[in-house]
């Protein structure tokens, strides 16, 4: 909205506006005035030094009904073993609300496919790309989110520079970008992903049996190169995915299954937009197993509801600056007081049978 012209809030005359009290004309002093018009100003003063806004600092906006989806799947439009509509059809039959189809360089068309397995408020295919780029050696893959077109491979000049034109030729594709398993290939450190614009999510879980998403030799977990980027300053989302190829082998624990990750996002409704709206500030968590049955986040505090498998035993962990474990509850809800010091809290919910979910980071102001 545009502020008010200060000539316009210099002459306040009610004497054309109706009034119930009177018909005469009011004509307010030249102190009243002057009184009012400094008061404006200080007004909208304060609102423009006013803090950042809950998007910014990773507080939910919305009090939406939540919904299973999955970001990262193929099919046998690149290097997957199933049709599109097969794909489709095993998420609708294990209650995902939505998925995204993300063929390498190759966007698939979801129009017959909603129509035949799409139902509102139940079930959405999203169109979606995998744009597989590299630099040297290494593999840099994006997803782009209903994209409107199909992004061909940028290229750059290094790891960065090739992330970061992707990452804007998928905006300019009016879609989301989110940045794929940085430990394939031992391809993006986590200073690389810290230093792209203009993105805000990356995968923090991937199910893919050869991403690498513990680290190893040297070289960091997601999680840890998660905290890095936090603690930078710099809020970035984790996302938990399938990277689903192999439908046709579901006991092979060594192929890229479907079900081993996905989000819980809270949105206003199961519509393309209102999902990636939702994600993009950090209304939804990750898993690879465990359920939530409520989730509350605010500056002042973080509380975790955990669906509880009864043969399962859990511990809710707040995660602040520089990794550091600032409280651990073994009872649900569990709750944390944010104090102000802490930089950033988010959570990570671990069951007994190996599960994890992860809630997004809220930025905290200091007191």
């Amino acid at each position: 909205m545009p502020s008010p012209k200060a000539d316009e809030m210099t002459e306040i005359n009610v004497s054309n506006r109706e009034c119930l009290c009177s018909t005469e004309e009011v004509n307010f002093p030249a102190n009243m005035r002057r009184l009012l018009l400094l008061l404006s100003m200080a007004a909208m003063l304060l609102f423009a030094m006013s803090g950042p806004t809950n998007s910014e600092v990773g507080i939910p906006a919305s009090n939406g009904r939540w919904y299973k989806g999955n970001t990262h799947t193929h099919t046998l439009n690149s290097d997957g073993d199933s049709t599109p509509e097969d794909v489709v059809r095993w998420y609708r039959e294990h209650r995902y609300q939505f998925l995204v189809l993300t063929d390498h360089n190759f966007l698939t068309s979801v129009d017959a496919l909603n129509a035949l397995h799409g139902a509102d408020e139940r079930f959405l295919v999203i169109k979606g790309e995998e744009v597989t780029d590299k630099f040297g050696d290494k593999p840099l893959h994006l997803n782009g989110l209903d994209v409107a077109e199909l992004v061909t491979p940028q290229k750059g000049t290094s790891v960065v520079d090739t992330l970061q034109r992707n990452v804007n030729a998928i905006r300019k594709a009016q879609g989301v970008p989110h940045i794929n398993h940085p430990n394939f290939g031992w391809a993006v450190t986590a200073e690389e992903l810290r230093q792209v614009e203009n993105n805000k999510l990356f995968e923090i879980f991937n199910g893919h049996p050869h991403v690498n998403n513990l680290g190893g030799g040297g070289v960091a977990g997601l999680e840890a190169a998660w905290d890095h980027i936090l603690t930078s300053g710099q809020i970035l989302y984790g996302i938990a995915v399938d990277d689903a190829h192999i439908f046709k082998r579901p006991w092979d624990r060594n192929a890229a299954r479907p079900g081993q990750g996905w989000v819980m996002v809270r949105a206003e409704r199961l519509h393309p937009r209102a999902l990636l709206e939702a994600m993009e500030r950090g209304d939804f968590y990750a898993s690879t197993g465990v359920e939530l049955s409520e989730l509350q986040t605010s500056q002042q505090e973080i509380a975790i509801t955990i669906k509880e498998d009864p043969s399962a035993k859990y511990r809710v962990q707040f995660i602040g600056k520089d990794g550091k474990l600032l409280r651990e509850e073994v009872a649900s809800p569990a709750r944390y007081q944010i104090r102000g010091d802490e930089g950033y809290v988010r959570g990570k919910v671990l069951d007994s049978n190996g599960l994890i979910a992860w809630t997004q980071p809220v930025k905290v102001q200091d007191n």
